[in-house]
């Protein structure tokens, strides 16, 4: 493991674990988190285009916290962009657990439930999977080392998706037209390359990704910019490069979807964090 001194205070360090191996499910990746002290101020959770799986099995529980007060705790799933305008953030401490990333066209088969039904607020993986999610904690916190931990956890993953049916293969190719794309693919172009009106693509990419298509894209576009401005490229040849027509344009969409400036972005610890666990950066959005 890697260890992450906490942004907020130094006592709230990270130790990061990375799978040493390529898992044998496409579009799934995953990390593994421990917490020794808390995290102080919180945690601001930044949307992501993937369905994100938290598997708990530490002393305590981590929390995610909205805007609203509401509050879940525990081994959760949530839909691609969860976290949208920077109202949510995590709470946690001695805590372990192993974070998946799952792209929107496996996450429905692997998880039982197609990413709109996850759209909104978190599920809790007790609700949806009953008592597996209670024998994955307890088999979890068993397992010795973190590498025996990601086996563990992929070999579930490629056996619920043996299970079930793929999502649609037109819909597949369009997430990875955006994905490949980086967003900057124009939503008219695709539904004519597929022979579909606009209302059909938004209508099936909805109901099977969790999005609409336009929102995919500006939110896979949101991923590769604000990962550039975290490496150290200028605000103004991000937004030029990205698709945004100035540098205002960037600044909206950064605040829409973590409620902060591109500045103070920056100072994230949830994408210093990221930069990290998931070091392949942002052009690992998930495609299949």
């Amino acid at each position: 493991m890697r260890s992450i001194a906490g942004t907020h205070d130094d006592s709230a360090a990270w130790d990061v674990a990375r799978p040493q191996r390529t898992g044998r499910v496409a579009g799934v990746d995953m990390a593994g988190f421990r917490v020794p002290g808390p995290l102080v101020g919180g945690l601001r959770v930044v949307p992501h285009p993937a369905v994100m799986l938290i598997l708990e099995f530490g002393a305590s529980r981590p929390v995610l916290e909205a805007d609203s007060g509401r509050r879940h705790g525990g081994s959760l799933v949530a839909g691609p962009g969860f976290g949208a305008g920077g109202g949510v953030r995590a709470w946690g401490e001695q805590v372990e657990c192993v974070q998946v990333r799952l792209s929107p066209v496996v996450a429905g088969t692997v998880l039982g439930a197609r990413p709109a039904e996850l759209a909104g607020s978190p599920v809790s993986l007790d609700d949806l999977w009953g008592r597996e999610a209670s024998r994955m904690r307890e088999q979890l916190r068993e397992i010795p080392s973190w590498e025996d931990r990601f086996v563990f956890m992929d070999r579930l993953l490629a056996r619920r998706l043996e299970a079930r049916s793929p999502v649609d293969p037109a819909v597949a190719w369009a997430w990875n037209r955006i994905v490949v794309g980086k967003g900057l693919v124009r939503i008219d172009d695709l539904a004519a390359e597929l022979g579909w009106s606009r209302k059909r693509l938004w209508s099936r990419f909805h109901a099977n990704i969790g999005l609409p298509p336009k929102g995919a894209a500006k939110l896979v576009r949101f991923d590769h910019a604000v990962h550039r401005l975290i490496a150290g490229e200028s605000a103004a040849q991000v937004a030029a490069d990205g698709g945004y027509c100035d540098q205002s344009h960037l600044h909206r969409d950064v605040m829409a979807f973590t409620g902060t400036t591109p500045a103070t972005v920056l100072r994230e610890p949830f994408l210093t964090v990221d930069d990290r666990a998931w070091p392949t950066g942002p052009d690992s959005v998930s495609s299949v």
